[in-house]
């Protein structure tokens, strides 16, 4: 069987492969709102050292064991000992939830990219109402750009208990990317290491064109600026920086920010190691992978906030430009005397001196600051198709920026599901039973249709609810429960001194002692830490919650989960975490039954 095992064409197509995996959403949209919420450089500090005791250690150590054992995550961990088949099955079970949902990321982006060839963008202004007198009224209460998300893209329901109807639009978008990822990986690595040559390199090209357009918009330095500093604190950055790394939360993010954005304990490094030949440099690899990942998080984060910054520059002059319009229309006083400079100042002149007349117009003045436009934080989808639509539309030739964005999303996503998918095919065409049985397109086709199938639960009025349970609970613990695992088994069980002899048989040479002390110390440690803290911050929560739209107020309203949504988010993590011990005890059982049986024999 090893012998009739595909290889990728060279190591570069690997190295590919592995940036289009790692470099993916996340560093788009989360790593851009840590260093939002914890200030650029009261953020960067720990996420280097996080990056150098976490993440390249166990990305070697993932891509180590891969490329020495040939063979997928069950596979593999089966070969180190029997009873961790349970982990490679944790993992094909965190990464079929992930496949279940993550692809409908790809279904939004396939929609916003088809709707991003109108003029002007749909989502550009509020539509008007059936009267034609004025804009919908839910549009009106809050922005086009939000309105299009919530109504016109996943037409929410007001909560998790009303599922509704599925949304069609949403569903042959969805029908559409599986179909994607399915042709991405019909003929394995010789399609795949085609593919990865496209989704690891194209989202760099928008990030230049990006950059170069973000820097020279209009407020681009406000967001950047606002980028390296930590929230609310221009004044005292220095001091605020050195608080930010007094907080555990600083660091627990850095550390959980490096650990997923890596993709690790999902299984896809191993199985795409497992295509090496077995004297590729998968230290050099696991080294390269790590830096570039990381670098990407903070260019994407200067894009971002150049963007940001102009979103947030926009919105505020904009704001000043409205009380200007207002008061100089209510005081009836000559145009050009009141201007952005001078309006406080006008402000206090007008209450001195007409004090009845502005105390009635108080109410619609608004208090324009560029600092709350900027304090508005944003992760996830909202970063990603609410606040990137709304710099978009203001953008010249918000047509041309939009396709390139959505194209780059698209890109991104599909690079991402190219790993989830290759983790959870890997083990399976690895089985004897199933790859003489069925040929691997069909393997693969099967898995694709039932991910498909399942996913339309998110297409519905309450898809987004379930969505976020999906992404907040499907891997969190699952994942530092599987590399926590792996780590050990083979420092402990497989042994550090023969996994040493591995690798000096594959590399030439043994690692040196920071490798060994990060795999054998290090690494267990901070990874049982978050296990911990994860554990603790769940049970101090107390009832989990959510946020539900309400179209009457246009804006998130929070909501507890009902007891069978309670239900849905304890399986899933009882799902993939239950998996290894009861492999393990399986394994026992079957050993003593076979003793049982030769003795009696």
């Amino acid at each position: 069987m090893e012998k009739s095992r595909p290889l990728w064409d060279n190591p570069l197509q690997f190295v590919f492969a592995c940036i289009s995996y790692a470099v993916g959403l996340g560093n788009v949209w989360r790593f851009p709102y840590l260093c939002q919420t914890y200030g650029g450089g009261g953020f960067l500090i720990p996420y280097i050292i996080m990056l150098i005791v976490e993440g390249m250690p166990l990305l070697y150590l993932e891509l180590a064991v891969g490329q020495h054992m040939r063979q997928g995550s069950i596979g593999a961990w089966k070969i180190i000992s029997p009873y961790l088949s349970g982990v490679g099955i944790a993992s094909v079970v965190v990464s079929f939830f992930l496949s279940m949902y993550y692809n409908v990321i790809n279904a939004w982006a396939f929609w916003y990219l088809f709707n991003s060839f109108q003029d002007p963008l749909p989502w550009a202004n509020c539509p008007l109402n059936s009267n034609h007198t004025g804009y919908d009224e839910e549009c009106a209460k809050t922005s086009s750009t939000q309105y299009f998300w919530y109504r016109k893209t996943l037409n929410i329901s007001p909560s998790i208990d009303e599922n509704g109807s599925i949304q069609w639009e949403q569903a042959v978008c969805l029908i559409l990317a599986w179909l994607l990822v399915y042709l991405c990986i019909l003929r394995g690595t010789e399609s795949t290491g085609k593919v990865v040559y496209i989704t690891a390199s194209l989202p760099y090209v928008v990030l230049i064109i990006y950059l170069i357009r973000g820097l020279t918009l209009h407020g681009s330095v406000n967001g950047l600026i606002y980028m390296f500093t930590p929230k609310g604190s221009v004044s005292h950055s220095l001091a605020l920086q050195l608080e930010q790394l007094a907080n555990p939360k600083t660091w627990i993010n850095a550390a959980t920010q490096i650990f997923f954005s890596l993709g690790l304990g999902f299984g896809s490094l191993i199985a795409f190691a497992s295509y090496n030949k077995p004297n590729n440099n998968c230290e050099r690899h696991a080294i390269i992978v790590s830096l570039i990942n990381s670098s990407t998080s903070i260019f994407a984060s200067i894009v971002t906030f150049s963007i940001y910054g102009f979103k947030a520059t926009f919105n505020y002059e904009n704001c000043i430009s409205k009380v200007i319009l207002l008061l100089t229309n209510a005081f009836d006083l000559e145009e050009g005397a009141i201007t952005a400079d001078n309006l406080n100042s006008m402000k206090d002149y007008l209450t001195s001196v007409y004090p009845n007349e502005y105390a009635e117009l108080l109410p619609q003045i608004k208090n324009c600051s560029l600092e709350a436009e900027l304090d508005t934080a944003v992760q996830g989808t909202g970063l990603a198709f609410i606040l990137y639509s709304e710099a978009i539309k203001n953008m010249e030739v918000p047509q041309l920026y939009s396709v390139l964005y959505f194209i780059m999303l698209l890109t991104l996503g599909i690079g991402s599901m190219l790993g989830n998918i290759t983790a959870i095919i890997t083990p399976l065409t690895d089985s004897k039973f199933l790859s003489t049985h069925l040929p691997k397109e069909a393997i693969s086709g099967i898995v694709c249709f039932i991910n498909c199938i399942i996913g339309l639960v998110f297409t519905t009025k309450a898809g987004n609810y379930w969505f976020n349970i999906f992404n907040d609970y499907a891997a969190t613990l699952s994942l530092l429960l599987i590399v926590l695992v792996e780590t050990i088994a083979v420092c402990y069980i497989y042994g550090l001194r023969r996994f040493e002899d591995d690798l000096h048989l594959m590399l030439g040479h043994k690692p040196n002692w920071y490798w060994k002390i990060m795999w054998a110390f290090a690494s267990p440690v901070l990874i049982i830490s978050l296990f911990i803290f994860y554990l603790t911050d769940y049970i101090h929560t107390g009832t989990l919650q959510y946020q539900a739209w309400d179209a009457t107020q246009g804006q998130q309203v929070t909501k507890d989960y009902p007891s069978y949504a309670l239900a849905v988010i304890g399986l899933l993590v009882a799902a993939s975490t239950m998996c290894i011990p009861l492999g393990a005890l399986i394994t026992f059982v079957m050993k003593r039954l076979k003793r049982n049986v030769s003795t009696l024999e």
